[in-house]
């Protein structure tokens, strides 16, 4: 079997150095890129859409709760070929990794502990027959030296997915709908230039990166006159480099046609994010949608909006009038 490290979170390949780091990250370029991206979006527009339908007679909805958190949950459900109605229990778990967990180490280890015994039902069938979802992917893929990952590998990078596949995505969708919402000239824009969703995603990604990540330091240093220490533990944030004024005009004002935006929001080096095709492309799909079809709306104040703790930010509740 391919050596693996032993991980503080076994979720590979963000939590591995090299030389374990490129093994894992190479056999998941595959299905993330542009192309195999793109053979989801009918998928994605048609889920939108199902979602629309449920509330858009109603005049009011959650646009966290019953769009935003939804929409990449199903989508992962498909590609990683298990049943979509478990979705309610992917949120549970997610929301007591990456909030709860914050403060409370037993929710965090519940979490971490329930997320393994799924994906061990899921993984252990698969050995014999792998199939063509993503889990049975993992398990038919081989290292550059031509081994087979262990269970503990792909259970390692299956959590990964779903936790920072699902939650990062999410909170970005609800934040660039709290946007539109209270930003009324940048939503009539958008409804009057669809073309101008991608354009506008990035600037949307940028001024609301959803993801703070933390690192261990590796070897002692001084960076502007602060000592870190080999094992302490550091936040970047990527959220704050987005806002670097030396880096964006206007850093602190929302531009949705910014035309240079080298923005930081998945990350930067040999552990940006992989799955930055599918986040952007749930979330330029998730805003074409919602426009073509509720053109006008706007949060509802009479409703309190909550926001997530922890290292990934978004609205939790998102209260929504439709009209």
């Amino acid at each position: 079997m391919v050596r693996e490290s032993d991980y503080r979170v076994n979720s590979p390949p963000i939590t591995s150095d090299p030389p374990d780091h490129r093994p894992m990250r190479m056999v998941l370029i595959p299905p993330f890129t542009p192309q195999a991206v793109a053979r989801l979006e009918a998928k994605a527009r048609a889920v939108c859409n199902e979602l629309i339908d449920r509330f858009v007679a109603n005049g009011m909805c959650d646009g966290a709760v019953d769009y935003a958190q939804t929409i990449p949950v199903l989508i992962n459900s498909q590609m990683l070929g298990i049943p979509a109605q478990h979705g309610d229990q992917f949120r549970e778990w997610i929301t007591m990794a990456l909030q709860t967990g914050v403060t409370d180490e037993a929710a965090l280890r519940q979490a971490e502990e329930a997320i393994a015994a799924y994906f061990e039902v899921q993984i252990k069938p698969r050995r014999e027959n792998p199939g063509e979802d993503l889990v049975g992917f993992l398990i038919a893929a081989r290292s550059p030296d031509g081994e087979p990952f262990s269970d503990r590998q792909v259970l390692g990078a299956l959590r990964l997915l779903l936790v920072a596949g699902i939650d990062t995505t999410w909170s970005a969708i609800g934040s660039s709908l709290w946007h539109l919402a209270t930003h009324e000239q940048d939503r009539a824009r958008l409804v009057a230039e669809p073309e101008s969703i991608p354009t506008a995603v990035e600037e949307l990604l940028r001024a609301y990166a959803p993801v703070t990540m933390a690192r261990e330091i590796a070897k002692t240093a001084d960076i502007g006159g602060c000592q870190l220490r080999e094992g302490q533990m550091v936040l970047l944030s990527f959220p704050a480099a987005n806002r670097d004024p030396g880096k964006f005009p206007d850093a602190d004002k929302v531009v949705i046609d910014r035309k240079h935006n080298p923005h930081a929001a998945f990350g930067l080096g040999i552990h940006r994010c992989i799955g930055s095709n599918l986040a952007r492309m749930e979330m330029v799909v998730a805003l074409q949608e919602w426009l073509k079809r509720i053109p006008v709306f706007s949060l509802d104040i009479s409703k309190p909006t909550t926001w997530s703790q922890g290292t990934v930010r978004g609205p939790r509740n998102l209260p929504i009038r439709i009209g």
